[in-house]
């Protein structure tokens, strides 16, 4: 017989938080403050118009002020570093958009005076039963240094695909290698980040629900001759060969290594146009 490593603490006793009852809770945000409270990785929740934060151990061990202790669960006096120093990063997860920023420097208390730490963060919307966003959940990690930057230049990419799980996939791949990504889930969706972000690539499925990644793509085309385009399809390059634009085209399943190569001619190509 096996044992657990270790045993969580008994449950806070959440009617003494401005989160009540978590009999009352909704179903997404009792899974969400599991999640976080058992995690290794620093976590912190922001929860309703009331701006409530809970926050796990990992996340007080970060921050190192003497004042805060997990799991929170009130407003606080002051808006952590995490949403503070950047309000349109949040305003970006409130409208229900997953995004990641590396490398950011936010204060963090050591040896009795605040100190910048490199951090990447991570934001994801919490959505309540009704499927509206109540919430933003955002993890911290330390800074990790971007492979893509030391053959190219780091890319921005706005990634198109209506599959949830694939989505997720090729956005934490794209991170992994050092990108800036931000993610929709239709043609319809991309075309407000499109309108208001800069982005070097747009890499899109083809086959989407309502407008077609094709469409999608020669609209953006058309708003910024310069974005990269970058399809994948499980047809191959059949329904992209002969576009009135440039494009590259990867073949679902593809693999990482071909990946990284179509990248790398991508940021080579984003160079010589800034060149």
């Amino acid at each position: 017989m096996s044992f657990p490593d270790s045993i969580a603490a008994p449950a806070p006793d959440w009617t003494r938080t401005a989160l009540g009852d978590n009999a009352r809770w909704p179903a997404s945000l009792r899974l969400t403050v599991d999640i976080l409270l058992n995690s290794p990785l620093p976590m912190v929740l922001q929860w309703s118009e009331q701006q409530i934060m809970v926050y796990n151990d990992a996340y007080v061990e970060l921050l190192g002020l003497p004042s805060l202790s997990a799991p929170g669960g009130h407003v606080p006096p002051m808006q952590p570093s995490a949403w503070s120093w950047n309000p349109d990063a949040i305003a970006h997860a409130r409208q229900g958009y997953s995004a990641s920023y590396r490398g950011r420097n936010l204060p963090v208390w050591r040896d009795h005076a605040f100190t910048e730490k490199p951090l990447d963060l991570y934001y994801t919307p919490v959505r309540d039963d009704n499927n509206v966003v109540q919430g933003v959940l955002c993890a911290l990690a330390p800074a990790q240094a971007m492979p893509a930057a030391q053959s190219g230049r780091a890319l921005t990419l706005l990634v198109v695909e209506d599959n949830a799980d694939a989505r997720y996939l090729v956005c934490e791949t794209l991170r992994a290698l050092g990108h800036e990504v931000q993610a929709a889930a239709s043609g319809e969706e991309a075309l407000p980040q499109l309108a208001t972000q800069q982005f070097d690539v747009l890499f899109t499925d083809v086959s989407l629900p309502g407008m077609s990644g094709v469409d999608l793509a020669r609209q953006a085309r058309r708003d910024q001759p310069s974005l990269e385009v970058l399809f994948a399809s499980g047809y191959g390059d059949e329904l992209t060969r002969h576009l009135e634009f440039p494009a590259r085209s990867l073949q679902k399943p593809y693999d990482i290594d071909v990946l990284q190569d179509v990248l790398q001619q991508i940021s080579l190509s984003v160079q010589a146009k800034a060149a």
